[in-house]
């Protein structure tokens, strides 16, 4: 069965930072491709960034240039760290293990930026 648990959420001021970490069991974390969502009420789920089982990465233009995704096969676990924080990255971020058409999500995490 396939868990996915992420952790690192929480209240940061605009201009701060936060890393989210996802850790995963029940596949073989390798193979996968790895991304993070985010949704805000109101507004339309987006993929925020995505990372391949070869390591390639693609991100939202909203979020190009603050956000980098990684991963640790050896750990089951990527990461999202989140710099240069905006009130409108408030959201709930959700990690996704994709593989070919078939996909497994995580609860989310809740990111609130705000002074």
């Amino acid at each position: 069965q396939v868990q996915l648990v992420e952790s690192g959420g929480g209240l940061v001021q605009p201009g701060g930072s936060l890393r989210l970490s996802c850790a995963a069991s029940g596949i073989t974390f390798r193979l996968y491709t790895m991304a993070w969502y985010r949704q805000s009420p109101g507004k339309q789920r987006e993929l925020v960034p995505a990372i391949t089982s070869s390591g390639t990465t693609n991100y939202a233009d909203s979020v190009q240039g603050r956000f980098t995704i990684s991963r640790d096969n050896a750990k089951n676990t990527i990461y999202l760290q989140m710099n240069s924080l905006k009130p409108e990255d408030t959201a709930i971020y959700s990690c996704v293990a994709r593989l070919g058409v078939k996909g497994s999500w995580g609860q989310g995490t809740q990111v609130t930026v705000s002074s």
